[in-house]
């Protein structure tokens, strides 16, 4: 019989491999990397751009460009873009984030030369319709009337703002941004990051010699670049810390959300940090989940993240908790720190924490585009593959003492931006 008072032995992950990016470069600069892998005849090819040339009159323009790429080019509209690719059931999508934006197809291989010109359409001729912009603008700010009620959403923005201030990062977005956007700022923009200087191609999946050969006719030949790209380039210092209230006298629950600007992934000491992160609160068994949730029942949930940005990296805690209670989460957050930084771990915690930590990053290593994921993070981060094979080594050999120190030097509860929106 199984003794189920009993926890089953486990094991550290031995040895993790990844499935190493194929650079190819065609002759018109662009950069091209394949990731081959699986058996499935299905392929994701991605047009990432760097987001350039940000201005703080124009909070809105990169995220509006990216948003509307598939809104109509010259010769088709958004409904045409949709249903032919919808005929070959692939699927396309954009998405932006705080440095890159990107194009997305999915689709089997033996449609690829049918789905790829439609793709080719939207990054190289698409046009931002009058009637498409205008409708982004009134979901947006209906979207953003609806979110400025949420208190978790409120610490968010606020938090964010008051780490980075009116930059990419941070800026404080209002309705007032929405309704000062227009098709010339889109076109503009469109004209300068849309090209293939400021373009990295990544396809994974299964991988044709003849997808190459496509990917090379329809792009590395006559999409040519205009103009000169003008990265972002942000520098930050972490301010003194501070409380940030913002009261809502009917709140039931508050949201938490503190920390402050820390290293990003291009520092020796990120993957040792993310150790002493997932002890804290990177994991359902952390610190913090056993005492606020587990042991108090202040909350369903707190987490703490390691965030690594182009410019800079930040470390935040953050809960939504009974707004009665509040004043005692923050109170019982501040002393896990500072157990943290007065008591080395037990070697049976970190090796619990050495092992999820790996599990994960094996479990997430599931097919050629999740390979393809983690070599985006090293890749724009300016890393090769030495990165994971440092981060695996620390993770296993990373000693009490280590994390001891590193708790010490990087997480100080008095430096943390505090921010709370709900009641104490």
């Amino acid at each position: 019989m199984i003794d189920r008072a009993q926890a089953p032995a486990f094991g550290q992950v031995e040895k993790i491999e990844l499935i190493r990016a194929k650079p190819i470069v065609l002759a018109n600069g662009l950069k091209l990397f394949s990731i081959d892998g699986g058996e499935q005849d299905l392929v994701r090819i991605e047009f990432i751009f760097a987001n350039i040339a940000y201005d703080p009159s124009k909070p809105l323009q990169a995220f509006a460009c990216n948003t509307m790429l598939n809104d109509g080019t010259s010769e088709l509209s958004s409904t045409e873009i949709a249903d032919r690719v919808d005929y070959y059931g692939s699927f396309l999508q954009t998405d932006y984030s705080n440095d890159h934006s990107s194009v997305t197809l999915y689709t089997l291989n033996k449609h690829l030369a049918s789905t790829l010109p439609i793709l080719k359409a939207i990054i190289t001729d698409s046009v931002f319709p009058q009637v498409e912009l205008d409708t982004l603008v009134r979901n947006q700010k209906q979207k953003l009337s609806v979110n400025l009620e949420k208190n978790d959403f409120l610490s968010r923005k606020t938090f964010n703002h008051v780490l980075f201030g009116n930059t990419l990062y941070g800026y404080d977005i209002t309705s007032d941004d929405y309704d000062g956007l227009d098709r010339d700022q889109l076109t503009s923009y469109f004209k300068a990051a849309y090209q293939a200087k400021n373009c990295t191609v990544i396809l994974s999946g299964k991988v044709k010699e003849e997808s190459i050969k496509l990917v090379d006719e329809l792009f590395g030949k006559d999409w040519n670049s205009s103009s000169k790209v003008i990265e972002n380039n942000f520098d930050f210092k972490a301010n003194s810390g501070q409380e940030h209230y913002l009261e809502k006298a009917d709140a039931l629950q508050s949201a938490i959300r503190i920390g402050q600007i820390s290293i990003n992934r291009t520092h020796a000491d990120f993957p040792g940090l993310q150790v002493v992160n997932t002890i804290l609160g990177g994991y359902f068994g952390s610190r913090l989940m056993a005492n606020i949730r587990e042991d108090k029942g202040f909350t369903y949930g707190i987490g703490s993240a390691l965030v690594s940005l182009k410019n800079s990296g930040y470390f935040f805690i953050a809960s939504e908790v009974g707004a009665d209670v509040c004043t005692a989460a923050m109170t019982e957050i501040e002393k896990e720190i500072n157990i943290l930084k007065k008591e080395p771990v037990s070697e049976t915690e970190l090796s619990l924490v050495r092992n999820y930590m790996l599990g994960s990053m094996l479990g997430s290593l599931e097919n050629a585009l999740s390979h393809a994921d983690k070599f985006k993070n090293i890749y724009f981060s300016g890393l090769d593959y030495d990165y994971y094979r440092s981060y695996i080594q620390t993770v296993r050999s990373i000693s009490p003492e280590e994390v001891l120190n590193l708790v010490n030097k990087y997480l100080d509860f008095d430096n943390f931006q505090r921010v709370i929106v709900g009641k104490k």
